[in-house]
């Protein structure tokens, strides 16, 4: 299997490192980070990655305008994000920024980000 391409975008220096560590050596290869949006898709456009993890409150612009404006009329990049939130806070914001999906980062791992991927890809 090709291991997909990651850009991670959080405004938490820690989380970066720590989803890095979890994703890294899987089926996952982390292409860049971001500390900020603007940053973020400025990144995105520079890497083309396949995924980007993307945090929801971030300090200039928010995760999920980020999302509308990462995401082509493809669906690519695969954008999940992550916050501290729960789940049904995200809900409908997410779905409708274009994200493949949401994941608490309490629960970030490898495997969940590859689970949630496939389920989206119908694999």
């Amino acid at each position: 299997m090709t291991r997909r391409s990651v850009l991670i975008v959080d405004d938490h220096e820690a989380f970066r490192v720590a989803a890095r560590t979890l994703l890294e050596g899987r089926d996952f290869e982390v292409v860049g980070e971001a500390a900020d949006g603007r940053e973020g898709l400025a990144a995105a456009a520079r890497l083309r990655p396949d995924v980007v993890l993307l945090d929801i409150r971030l300090p200039d612009v928010d995760g999920y305008e980020v999302s509308r404006r990462l995401v082509d009329s493809s669906g690519r990049p695969a954008v999940v994000l992550v916050s501290t939130l729960d789940a049904v806070d995200v809900g409908r914001r997410a779905v409708a920024s274009g994200a493949r999906g949401f994941v608490t980062k309490s629960r970030l791992s490898g495997d969940t980000l590859r689970r949630l991927l496939n389920e989206e890809e119908g694999a």
